[in-house]
């Protein structure tokens, strides 16, 4: 009997994409040398992880200065990186609303722009409450996230589906009891409920 639905925000609910905070205000090759060939996704790890932004300036300033412009763009320009709700998943959330299953996100996102992914995506809105790793200062894949996701809201992990668009994180879920669920689309998010026992109304 699955009670809980447990939901990732980016690639999920809200479509992210980091190139849209450079595009007409940064060089190409500026914006392919932050975000290729510099360690971007470790430095934004450590954003999901609770540092501030100001913290981060101060290490991108001491170890690679040339990427400051490009840093400043993109924490100014945040907003662009939201291109919009995922696909067909308002509705999926709208419809597990309607059975009454209990609806929670888990994110990996920095506590200084979480503000701006429910404007981006009105779903998250009909969620309960999110934990966001920025504020607890614990990211996916950590284990204590799950725990701390499970003890916060008094969850039975064998009656609680996780959804994640990252193998890593999905076998996460899986290690900390819940039934986890690769996200490849709302289409196919939604047969996998469907499968689980949940009568959602087929698209």
């Amino acid at each position: 009997m699955i009670d809980t639905v447990v939901l990732d925000l980016g690639q999920v609910l809200v479509q992210w994409d980091p190139y849209q905070a450079f595009t007409g205000r940064l060089p190409v090759r500026d914006t392919e040398a932050f975000l290729a060939e510099f360690e971007f996704k470790e430095f934004n790890e450590r954003q999901d992880a609770g540092r501030s932004w100001a913290d981060a300036r101060t290490d991108l300033a001491a170890r690679a200065p040339q990427h400051l412009p490009a840093l400043d763009v993109f924490v100014e320009h945040f907003a662009d990186t939201l291109t919009g709700p995922v696909p067909g998943m308002h509705d999926v959330v709208r419809d597990l609303r309607g059975l009454g299953i209990r609806l929670l996100g888990l994110t990996n996102w920095s506590a200084e722009t979480f503000h701006l992914a429910e404007p981006a995506a009105p779903a998250i809105g009909l969620l309960e409450d999110v934990v966001v790793s920025g504020e607890v200062g614990i990211a996916k894949p950590d284990p204590r996230l799950f725990a701390l996701l499970t003890e916060r809201f008094d969850l039975r992990p064998e009656h609680a589906v996780f959804v994640d668009d990252t193998a890593v994180n999905v076998a996460a879920g899986a290690a900390a009891g819940f039934d986890a669920i690769l996200f490849t689309s709302a289409e196919d998010l939604r047969a996998a409920l469907v499968a689980r026992g949940l009568d959602l109304p087929r698209t």
